[in-house]
């Protein structure tokens, strides 16, 4: 079991990536499925009182916008990474502050200075099926995100527990 902290994208930027999707698609590429997101964490287990003292900070983050605009394939992965600046950073550190030590298992390229804030488009692709996949979206140009929504989910089950629902906020 894992499970990971997920920031889910505005209807206009999960609409884009879902567009590409179908690209990778027609090009014969294997995409996946479910909603966009940037994961901000990942452990084997974040337990209640965690995500309870998550949700209360999260209430006083000011979430920026991201902007997906470098095509990027690593390994048999083809994501779209963000643009990082100093607030993306500062989230990204103030949610490990309330995950450390609180959680099980921590999956290590989550963690702060390891980190690249992506998009999966595709994973578990052979060489050839990377190669076609980029060369499908490729010059890919920007996705303006907006977070509407931060959760728990585990990536076995599906379950997810809703942390922060910022479209509530507006």
């Amino acid at each position: 079991m894992a499970q990971a902290l997920r920031f889910y994208f505005d209807g206009d930027a999960d609409a884009s990536v879902r567009r590409l999707w179908r690209r990778l698609a027609d090009a014969g590429v294997p995409s996946l499925a479910g909603r966009p997101h940037v994961t901000f964490a990942q452990a084997g287990a974040v337990p209640a009182k965690t995500r309870a003292a998550l949700r209360d900070d999260l209430r006083f983050l000011s979430i920026p916008q991201l902007w997906l605009s470098m095509l990027t394939a690593t390994d048999d992965v083809l994501s779209l990474t963000a643009v990082v600046d100093t607030e993306l950073l500062a989230v990204h550190s103030a949610v490990h502050d309330v995950l450390a030590k609180r959680v099980k298992d921590p999956v290590g390229r989550y963690l702060p200075s390891s980190w690249a804030p992506h998009c999966v488009l595709a994973q578990g692709l052979s060489p050839a099926e990377l190669i076609a996949g980029f060369t499908a979206l490729h010059p890919v140009g920007s996705i303006q995100v907006r977070i509407t929504e931060i959760a728990v989910v585990d990536t076995h089950t599906g379950e997810t527990d809703v942390l922060r629902d910022l479209e509530d906020a507006r």
